[in-house]
């Protein structure tokens, strides 16, 4: 997903009141001063602090580059962004200027709360210490607190990993770790720059992937395999996408009977762990 600043909101008028601006608690006026900008720390500008973090190596939530920007500099720092799989989004000036009103150069860096880790690497690790990996992945999901949610049910029941793409999903950010309880700093978070792709090496693993998905036949309450999984999780609106669903060897459904017939997926994700940890706990 794309970062963005909140969208200015327009001032609540009642049918009793004129007034341009909404009246503040002691009576007077207070003006809307726009949106905010993100907290200071949380981003650097600029071409050389931006290549000395990357050198010390920091971790980069995304980075903005001015969409005009070209050249030698700007290719060379585009492909050393690509392998060290740093999203990458070209904006215009007036997004930049929304974010920092001091010379930015034409690029902003967000960094990361959470360090990311190699997928490859989290498996290996659990192979060799003799543990059958159970991972999370995310699909669309574009709701910071949905994120933080699910993360903290995957910590609760024991999950390896969370695997997210590196475009398509919320930011991992300070509101996600808050909504996570802190789950976020403790469980490894693999970014990965091709989900779909990430799924096959996962099979190549002898680990299954398994999408939550309403429409399915088979409960999840049906014990269906033995050994590693990966729970897919899509988004609440679209689901999971057709390229995600086709790496998905077995479909799952949780069984419900009331009227409304679908959960928030942070609440679905939780359930569907809880089975899952059974199915490894039997």
């Amino acid at each position: 997903m794309p970062f963005d600043l909140p969208s200015p909101q327009r001032p609540s008028r009642d049918s009793k009141s004129t007034s341009k601006f909404p009246a503040s608690s002691d009576g007077g006026k207070k003006r809307y001063t726009g949106p905010k900008r993100p907290p200071k720390g949380s981003y650097i500008f600029g071409w050389h602090p931006i290549q000395e973090a990357i050198e010390s190596g920091k971790e980069f939530q995304r980075v903005l580059i001015q969409r005009d920007e070209k050249g030698e500099r700007t290719g060379q720092l585009l492909q050393q962004l690509k392998s060290l799989n740093i999203p990458v989004q070209r904006v215009p000036k007036e997004k930049l200027n929304r974010v920092t009103v001091k010379n930015h150069q034409g690029i902003i860096a967000f960094l990361s709360p959470i360090p990311y880790q190699p997928l490859d690497e989290i498996i290996a690790r659990a192979y060799e210490a003799g543990q059958e990996p159970l991972l999370v992945a995310l699909d669309g999901v574009t709701d910071v607190r949905n994120i933080g949610a699910i993360a903290r049910s995957a910590e609760c029941f024991g999950v390896t990993a969370l695997i997210i793409p590196s475009f398509g999903v919320a930011p991992i950010q300070e509101d996600a770790i808050k909504s996570s309880s802190g789950a976020l700093l403790r469980i490894p978070v693999c970014r990965v720059p091709d989900l779909s792709i990430a799924l096959k090496d996962l099979s190549n693993n002898g680990i299954t992937s398994i999408a939550l998905n309403e429409k399915a036949e088979k409960s999840i309450h049906e014990r269906s395999l033995d050994g590693p999984v990966c729970l897919v999780m899509g988004d609440e609106g679209s689901g999971i996408s057709e390229q995600i669903m086709r790496e998905c060897p077995l479909q799952l459904r949780l069984p419900m009977t009331g009227k409304i017939g679908s959960l928030n997926v942070s609440v679905a994700a939780g359930i569907a762990l809880s089975h899952l940890s059974l199915w490894k706990d039997n």
